[in-house]
């Protein structure tokens, strides 16, 4: 009897012990992380230990034992040239070959965009993706690996609230080259304040504050957003700009309510140094004699975008002797610009094309008669070559009474705003002019 008893203590402890160890087998297969994959190392195959391996991802493909190769589209590269090295199967080149400009335009691709080309690490290199960046937002991905598939993404836009102040003391060119300020808010505001303000004249001592919108994409700056609202001192005199929308977009307008902006913008060109003016005679650094030089020579390097100052039709887009590459652009039945000595013509600038204010028409060059890079900026009213930066131009419509109310509100709270941010005396100016 007592050997029958130890026998079943015996049995049931063994039991016991099988049960537990199922249970914990158990739990370790269930709380296993399922993205992790586990591989034998053959130094501790004996010795029953695994190594496990993290899966790397990259635009959501898994790329361990993948190579990866990353670069920038270089002038006159091809999207075939970016796949130079690799193995792509016959079905899926002859699927690339037809693919639809509707889904991927390949004249899209554009010299300094970034690309990746994920390849397998066999003899082959076997081309398992390719990723086109078009901007910091956008990306393609080519996924090649069985058959083709084209899948266009964005990556996520963060927008912060930032405000600024700066002290004019120098010239706002220099400022901004030595300064790290976005020269896209510096133009922004310029553009508001365009023809309520000469910038190319400020005085030391003039300042201002500014609150804004920054769009940021993984944690690099993207572009500027919107502009909140400004205060600008100039001679001792103070302008407010208050963003507000009538129904037909944003417009800014002082505190009497009226536009501050005109039908066409002031700049052509990102805000530089005007290095001649329109003059009836001026001696010409090429031809070396006096004549009429009726337009605005912006001084900038080349590549530089030109912009249409405002919407229009465009006239003229070519090149001539004089004026080397060029676009003219009718604005209405009064107005025309004419943009001269341009390195090249933006894409799809073309007689007969529709433009919109502020679009890409060109870049800064030398063509023509010119001695170094720089635009030469015309200006017809009615037929007449004018000075384009003292023409008189209409303003655009005031607040209506009927959304008075409404901007009264806005202004109230912008002022508050604008009066709680600070003038920074200690710091260097962030923003400056002569």
């Amino acid at each position: 009897m007592a050997l029958r008893k130890k026998t079943y203590y015996f049995l049931g402890a063994a039991l016991l012990l099988l049960v537990v160890f199922f249970i914990l087998a158990s739990y370790t297969l269930l709380n296993f992380p399922a993205e992790y994959e586990t591989k034998i190392d053959s130094s501790r195959e004996s010795s029953g230990l695994t190594k496990i391996e993290k899966p790397i991802f990259k635009f959501g493909i898994k790329v361990n034992g993948m190579e990866i190769k990353e670069g920038y589209v270089e002038r006159n590269q091809f999207f075939a040239d970016l796949l130079d090295g690799s193995f792509i199967s016959p079905s899926v080149s002859q699927q690339l070959q037809a693919l639809p400009r509707t889904i991927f335009d390949f004249r899209r691709i554009a010299a300094e965009r970034k690309y990746t080309l994920i390849t397998k690490a066999d003899s082959l290199k076997t081309a398992v993706a390719f990723i086109y960046e078009p901007s910091p937002v956008e990306y393609v991905i080519f996924h090649l690996k069985d058959s083709l598939c084209v899948e266009p993404c964005h990556r996520a836009i963060k927008t912060e609230e930032k405000s600024i102040t700066g002290t004019i003391t120098s010239t706002l060119s220099e400022t901004i080259e030595a300064l790290n300020v976005s020269s896209e808010l510096t133009n922004k505001f310029v553009d508001v304040f365009g023809w309520q303000v000469d910038f190319q004249h400020l005085q030391k001592g003039d300042r201002f504050k500014l609150i804004y919108e920054e769009n940021s994409v993984e944690g690099e700056p993207y572009n500027i957003g919107k502009i909140l609202g400004i205060y600008f001192e100039h001679f001792n005199h103070g302008y407010y700009a208050f963003p507000f929308d009538q129904g037909e977009g944003v417009d800014y307008f002082d505190e009497e309510g009226n536009s501050l902006r005109k039908a066409l913008l002031k700049y052509p060109i990102e805000f530089t140094r005007i290095s001649s003016r329109y003059s009836l005679s001026r001696f010409h650094p090429v031809v070396k004699v006096f004549r009429a030089h009726l337009g605005t020579d912006f001084a900038a390097a080349t590549g530089t975008p030109i912009r249409s100052v405002g919407d229009g039709i465009v006239l003229e887009a070519q090149y001539s002797a004089n004026n080397g590459n060029y676009v003219k652009i009718r604005h209405n039945g009064t107005y025309t610009t004419g943009y001269l000595h341009m390195s090249k013509i933006a894409l799809g600038i073309v007689a007969g094309a529709h433009v919109k204010q502020g679009q890409t028409i060109g870049y800064v060059g030398s063509t023509g008669l010119a001695t170094g890079p720089h635009l030469c900026y015309r200006f017809w009213r009615n037929g007449v070559q004018v000075d384009a930066l003292r023409v008189e131009l209409p303003p655009s419509k005031p607040v209506d009474k009927k959304y008075w109310i409404g901007f009264e509100e806005v202004k109230k709270e912008l002022t508050l705003r604008l009066q709680l941010v600070p003038f920074n005396y200690a710091a260097d100016p962030l923003i400056a002019s002569r």
